[in-house]
């Protein structure tokens, strides 16, 4: 009689396990559907846990050119052309009381529904964490690590362009014809954590409604030394090309290996441009001001 009461407990617990392994394979499922492509939307919030959706909203958050540097923030999404990505559960493996990992394949699936027989199978994790009673998301291939790890350098380098762009509007600004409102364009050529060689453009702009119009400006290209006080990194020198006939020279002697570069870069309006219109995007958008366009003197508006 014994044995058999142990017989049952022992089928309802492998029934039990069945269930279990089968409703975690669904929520993992359910999970894939939810992994952001190029940004995160609210719903996402509720399939993932509170401090790795956070890691990820960071890092969205950053400019653009940031983000796309990683091509994992694409998470499954690796598909263009009109082909969707399709993934399916290879199995759940429990890593703890709350914790568990799924193994998901995943293929290319074209809008009419054949398979891309040219793309080979690809095997990726997501780690699942239980929280108040429910299974969500709290890592993708071990890439929380690798967010944590770009916010950190990226908060460092803007805290060096941060560096440059004070150091621009107080030592050079005051050289121009001032407006209501100084912002450099900051142009890297090369740079490591003490020396930073750049071309660096000072413009100061009136606000005139929703536009920012050009007062005066002037470009100051060369070699930054970067220094720190109280972990905090700061200008110390500033080596600059010089005006007139001595600015290649200079320049050459300046830039070194990477004078090509510079000249490439200091040649093309184009590029300074573009750069210039992302750089006050961003800066419009960090520090919430009422601002749609730049207007240089005797142009058109240019929309940010």
């Amino acid at each position: 009689m014994k044995r058999l009461s142990f017989l049952a407990v022992l089928a309802l617990m492998l029934v039990a396990c069945g269930n279990s392994d089968r409703m975690l394979c669904k929520r993992a499922a359910e999970l894939c559907k939810y992994l952001p492509g190029n940004e995160l939307n609210a719903q996402s919030r509720e399939y993932m846990t509170r401090d790795f959706y956070a890691v990820l909203d960071t890092l969205f958050n950053m400019p653009e050119h940031e983000a796309m540097d990683h091509e994992w923030l694409h998470f499954f999404v690796t598909c263009n052309g009109g082909a969707i990505t399709d993934f399916e559960v290879a199995g759940v493996t429990m890593t703890g009381a709350d914790h568990a990992v799924a193994d998901i394949r995943v293929r290319q699936q074209w809008e009419y529904g054949s398979f891309d027989e040219t793309s080979d199978i690809e095997m990726h994790q997501i780690q699942m964490e239980r929280v108040n009673g429910v299974w969500l998301m709290s890592d993708f291939d071990g890439h929380k690590a690798d967010c944590i790890r770009h916010i950190a350098i990226n908060r460092h380098e803007e805290a060096i362009r941060d560096a440059i762009r004070g150091y621009l509007v107080r030592e050079i600004g005051p050289q121009y014809l001032q407006g209501e409102i100084c912002l450099p364009v900051l142009m890297m050529v090369a740079e490591n954590d003490s020396c930073l060689l750049g071309d660096f453009w000072v413009m100061w702009y009136n606000f005139a409604g929703d536009t920012l119009q050009t007062v005066s400006g002037g470009n100051h290209a060369g070699r930054m030394t970067i220094g720190y006080e109280d972990g905090k990194p700061m200008v110390t020198a500033f080596e600059q090309t010089v005006d007139g006939a001595g600015n290649t020279k200079s320049a050459k002697r300046i830039f070194g290996e990477y004078f090509d570069v510079y000249q490439n870069m200091h040649s093309n309006e184009s590029v300074r441009e573009a750069v210039r219109q992302e750089q006050l995007r961003e800066y419009v958008r960090r520090h919430s001001i009422n601002v749609r366009y730049y207007q240089d003197y005797g142009w058109p508006a240019v929309e940010l």
